[in-house]
């Protein structure tokens, strides 16, 4: 308690002291405004002589060897054969009968 009420004090005389502000003004005069100069364009001058040739530009760098393509589609199933010409009649003979042994 003993240093609190002088902190107090002096924190309240400080505190009014730095809101003090003098009574003086200052009046800056007016200035004249500065004279602005405005280009006019005149006629057009003759046409310039034309440029220099510009040098060939180098030969470009060959390009990478592209992807291997892609597996093509299977092909599609071929068509029927033609018809083979028919046998010829079987010959007239003896008929032959196995028997089995038993």
């Amino acid at each position: 308690m003993k240093y609190s009420m002088t902190l107090a004090i002096l924190s309240t005389a400080l505190v009014l002291a730095a809101c003090e502000r003098p009574s003086t003004t200052v009046v800056n005069p007016p200035v004249a405004p500065a004279t602005t100069v405005v280009a006019v364009p005149g006629p057009a001058g003759p046409q310039g002589a034309p440029g220099a040739t510009g040098e060939t530009a180098p030969k470009g760098e060959t390009g990478a060897t592209g992807n291997t393509g892609a597996t093509g589609n299977t092909g599609n199933t071929g068509n029927t054969g033609a018809t083979g010409a028919q046998g010829q009649t079987g010959k007239a003979g003896d008929t032959i009968v196995v028997v089995p042994p038993r």
